[in-house]
């Protein structure tokens, strides 16, 4: 990482700003600022950070949310800025996603990624998530279809979630 180090932790309130800026340039139908704070209040729902540090600061270089239900997490929203993407960051915010939640005893990813974005759907499959599903006209900006992924958490390789381990393909 540019002179600086990545580390990944929980969400703290100075994140909301930078969160949102990456939101809203990853999404075509962001999540507003009171919908990522209801998220952040839930006791279901988990919202991981990547930070790069720096010496004089540092800033937030993309994000996770998560719900842990049972033995299950559904991911619900992951993005990286534009100018960090491809470094291994969403890898990072997933693998980190994955080693805290089977730790807790969950045994299965679950999210739901539109039908036309392959470049996502690329990054799960190297998770070991497959489809599952469809959720017919699901996206309600456009209509689209979601396809549901799923993964069972034990046939994860933790390597797959260092730089190393895996590519970066951007956002899901």
């Amino acid at each position: 990482m540019e002179s600086g180090s990545l580390d990944i932790g929980e969400f703290e309130e100075g994140d909301i700003d930078q969160i949102i800026a990456i939101e809203q340039d990853s999404f075509p139908t962001p999540w507003s600022a009171n919908l990522f704070r209801k998220e952040i209040a839930s006791p279901i729902s988990r919202l991981l950070v990547a930070r790069i540090s720096r010496e004089g600061g540092g800033w937030v270089a993309g994000y996770l949310v998560y719900w842990a239900i049972a033995d299950e997490i559904h991911l619900h929203n992951i993005a990286v800025r534009r100018d960090m993407r491809r470094r291994g960051i969403a890898s990072r915010l997933l693998g980190e996603a994955v080693r805290c939640s089977r730790l807790k005893g969950a045994r299965w990813l679950t999210l739901e990624v539109r039908r036309s974005n392959r470049v996502a759907q690329r990054f799960y499959e190297k998770f070991r998530c497959s489809v599952r599903g469809i959720r017919p006209g699901y996206y309600t900006d456009t209509g689209e279809d979601a396809l549901i992924m799923w993964a069972e958490l034990c046939l994860i390789p933790l390597g797959t979630c260092t730089l190393e381990g895996m590519g970066e393909d951007g956002n899901a």
